[in-house]
């Protein structure tokens, strides 16, 4: 059985990784999605509220389970029992990044692979970032952002 995991931090999901994930489900035969403990970023929700969004937004999901984890990738890549890692890819720009990260893990884990995913062309300019900071000034994420996690985003904002 070939088992994956996602990391990634997914403040907040949005469609863009969901597609990264229906696209995995569909290469390997079962996928981890993981939200990553990362002390140098300063996320909007906690890691209990990414963990349930992701939940929620995946309900449904043949293949895919969620939780989270601390520390390096490939110790809960072995953890979980995966031996790959998938990466989505939007543009050139994240390419430089994740090629590293990518070497690095290998380094660290030759037996763990990464395997990229490039975004569909409706998601490449979408990041968490931008729906953080457009969301805060009063902009409409509805497309970009499943409904509980654009519920969860209006209130963290205090929007109705």
């Amino acid at each position: 059985m070939k088992k994956v995991i996602y990391p990634g931090t997914f403040d907040p999901v949005t469609f863009g990784h969901i597609d990264i994930i229906k696209r995995a489900a569909e290469l390997f035969d079962s996928v981890q999605v993981t939200v990553a403990i990362n002390p140098s970023k300063k996320p909007l929700f906690t890691v209990e509220e990414r963990v349930d969004l992701l939940k929620k937004s995946l309900k449904g999901f043949n293949k895919v389970s969620v939780d989270s984890f601390d520390g390096l990738v490939v110790d809960h890549a072995h953890k979980v029992g995966a031996t790959g890692i998938i990466r989505g890819l939007r543009a050139v720009s994240d390419f430089e990044y994740e090629f590293q990260m990518a070497t690095m893990n290998r380094r660290l884990d030759a037996d763990i692979e990464t395997a990229f995913v490039m975004a569909r062309e409706d998601y490449t300019f979408v990041s968490s970032r931008f729906i953080r900071e457009i969301s805060s000034m009063g902009g409409d994420v509805s497309t970009l952002v499943p409904s509980p996690v654009l519920k969860h985003l209006q209130k963290a904002f205090n929007q109705s």
